[in-house]
């Protein structure tokens, strides 16, 4: 049986500490990601960050304005993915940059990271090394993320 085509829906975090950025890293692979993770049915963007957190850094998340929306496609393996990922800032209070995080999960590690260093640590999707400092430095008139599920 073919298996069903599907465009995954993933809410990520940017969290900026001493001009440094927290990235997530899959043990073995040579790039890194903004930390969170899939919406499952019925769950808000903003839901499924914090959840998304708490399960990889176990900290309670603050999630804050939404900062925009990338869509990115890949070869995994040899399996194509498509996926829609919703970025928003978040912290968690008490972590700061000077903190080595400790994942809660056994394959995927964190680092922080200077700003400026985005693309020699392979960020992905690569169209995030751009557009992050952008976003917050934009200034905020409005909420950009609509929802009617909180």
């Amino acid at each position: 049986m073919k298996k069903k085509k599907h465009i995954e829906i993933l809410a990520r975090g940017v969290f900026v500490d001493g001009g440094k950025i927290l990235l997530c890293h899959t043990k073995g692979a040579n790039n890194t990601y903004l930390p969170g993770g899939h919406v499952e049915f019925g769950e808000s963007a903003k839901m499924a960050l914090q959840r998304e957190i708490k399960e990889e850094l176990g900290g309670k998340a603050t999630v804050g304005h939404f900062l925009g929306a990338v869509e990115h496609s890949f070869d995994q393996k040899g399996r194509w993915h498509c996926e829609i990922n919703l970025v928003f800032e978040f912290t968690i209070k008490g972590l700061r940059c000077s903190d080595v995080p400790v994942s809660q999960e056994d394959y995927i590690e964190f680092r922080w990271v200077p700003m400026r260093d985005l693309r020699e640590v392979k960020l992905e999707p690569s169209l995030l090394c751009n557009v992050i400092p952008l976003w917050l430095k934009r200034k905020r008139l409005f909420e950009n993320w609509l929802t009617n599920l909180e």
